[in-house]
């Protein structure tokens, strides 16, 4: 009885996590500011390693686990979050010339402005004084950002800063004695273990579903950021439009994932869904709290998947490695370039090397990798297994930003731009033939971004008034209250642009 009692629990698990993820698109749960603060710290709740032997799946007694108690805990700790754009018309006045559109005229009147719902997701509470992480689609875009908590009451939010290249964006509200929920470690997790999902699903608030972890480190390419960082949890606990930005838990209630995506072919839930890794929420969490801008380490290389069968299409061209026999036995990363004076080439690694392991994780997939590059900061020290020419060596490397150095990059209060700026090159100021300016080091949602501006732009003036360092940025924009902001500036290969927008 025992025996068939076991088979019955086998195949009820293995049904669970059987099947073949949908073949169509993979779409964000929610349709679609980026405002700096002033650095600061927060202690995140963190959950205990240890876990009690009643959260197993299946109890001492061989009855299913009860869901009950980390449903109730993690419910109070996840919101409903409802957005707001701003419409404005303009109408004409005096000349009606573009210049004067943006430079003001004093004929020229504004409407009131009007707050339009959009649309709404989740998010989780992870401090006490009111911090709360959401995904950065639910509220891209956003000029008008309600929270309303488990308890009904409601409370307008600002956004303290996002990050598209993970889909994660912090909010605050003024609030103290919040329920916060505890981040757990989602290394930690395991194919086939339960967890669940809190959120607000077709704005049904406070809705709870249950199913396992089917995959780890899947990447779908849904993100569109040139920095894209990919490594989502895969479950089939049941997620729908609403659930984005909200919690994915263990059972003791700790925060494992940000559920964030489905697959599907017809806009809901049909079997898999997808989940920011809490480990790196976390990370990215801190980063915008302390600098306003996420911190984003690189490594410097060039690299593809490596299996079995990528060794055998190697094997037929002309750069197959000496050393072909020894990869088509192995699974990791084949560097295909290191970059000039980036971490990995300092650290002695090699176009042709095989990355195993970082920081003693095994790395099967690019979306292992850049998963552990994500979760470090430029300054950090990595430990790197490679293979070359058949035999395992260790290296250490020291991460970089993108500019090259270890440099904490900060956000100078250009919230309205949404970008992130540094005093351009003296070398590259010269070649260019410019005096100066104010080179976008890192571009977030903003102005900037919607008006199609990509990052290395160098700002020489805005508003006819120059522009030589990162903080003529700063000083420029703070005496601009109304009307609109015309930039002008060149890329690193020389060509001049020219971008206007109101304000």
């Amino acid at each position: 009885m025992e025996i068939k009692r076991n088979s019955i629990r086998i195949a009820f698990i293995a049904g669970l996590a059987g099947g073949l993820i949908a073949t169509a698109a993979c779409f964000l749960l929610q349709s679609n500011n980026n405002e700096a603060t002033e650095k600061q710290t927060v202690n995140l709740p963190v959950a205990s390693e240890s876990a009690p032997a009643r959260y197993a799946a299946f109890s001492e007694a061989g009855e299913p686990v009860d869901f009950s108690e980390a449903a109730e805990r993690s419910v109070p700790s996840v919101v409903h979050v409802k957005v707001a754009y701003k419409t404005q018309t303009y109408y004409e006045g005096g000349s009606g010339d573009l210049f004067d559109f943006f430079f003001g005229n004093p004929y020229r009147g504004q409407q009131p402005q009007v707050y339009t719902p959009r649309s709404s997701g989740s998010g989780v509470i992870i401090s006490p004084d009111g911090y709360i992480v959401t995904n950065n689609h639910v509220i891209d875009r956003a000029e008008e950002i309600t929270v309303i908590f488990d308890d009904k009451s409601t409370m307008i939010a600002k956004v303290v800063g996002t990050d598209p290249d993970t889909d994660i964006a912090l909010l605050k509200v003024e609030a103290e004695n919040l329920p916060a929920m505890a981040f757990a470690n989602s290394d930690a997790l395991r194919l086939g273990q339960w967890v669940l999902a809190v959120g607000n699903p077709f704005n049904l608030s406070s809705t709870v579903t249950a199913g396992i972890v089917s995959a780890k480190a899947r990447s779908l390419d849904i993100l569109s950021s040139d920095m894209r960082i990919e490594a989502f949890i895969q479950t089939d606990a049941a997620v729908n439009p609403g659930n984005s930005g909200g919690a994915l838990v263990n059972l003791r209630g700790e925060l494992v994932g940000i559920n964030t995506a489905i697959a599907t072919k017809t806009g809901v839930y049909e079997g898999y869904s997808f989940a920011v890794p809490s480990n790196l929420a976390k990370k990215i969490v801190e980063d915008l709290m302390q600098y306003g801008v996420p911190q984003r380490a690189m490594l410097g290389i060039s690299y593809v998947d490596l299996n079995s069968e990528m060794g055998e299409e190697f094997a037929k061209t002309k750069e197959a490695p000496k050393n072909i026999e020894t990869l088509k036995k192995h699974h990791g990363i084949y560097v295909r370039e290191v970059m000039e004076n980036g971490a990995a080439q300092e650290a002695g690694i090699l176009s042709g090397d095989v990355i195993t392991e970082i920081n003693s994780k095994s790395i099967r997939s690019s979306s292992n990798l850049s998963e552990e590059i994500g979760k470090a900061r430029p300054g950090d020290k990595v430990n790197i297994s490679v293979i070359r020419d058949g035999k395992m060596k260790q290296f250490t490397a020291v991460l970089r930003n993108r500019a090259g150095n270890t440099d904490v990059i900060t956000s100078s209060g250009e919230s309205v731009l949404g970008a992130s700026f540094k005093t351009v090159d003296a070398d590259l100021a010269k070649k260019l033939g410019i005096s100066g300016g104010a080179q976008i080091s890192e571009l977030g949602n903003g102005k900037l971004k919607q008006q199609g501006v990509r990052a290395g732009f160098i700002i020489t003036t805005i508003n006819q008034k120059p522009v030589r360092s990162s903080e003529d940025v700063k000083r420029v924009l703070s005496g601009i209250t109304r009307g609109g902001i015309f930039i002008e500036g060149i890329y690193p290969n020389g060509r001049e642009a020219y971008y206007a927008f109101g304000v």
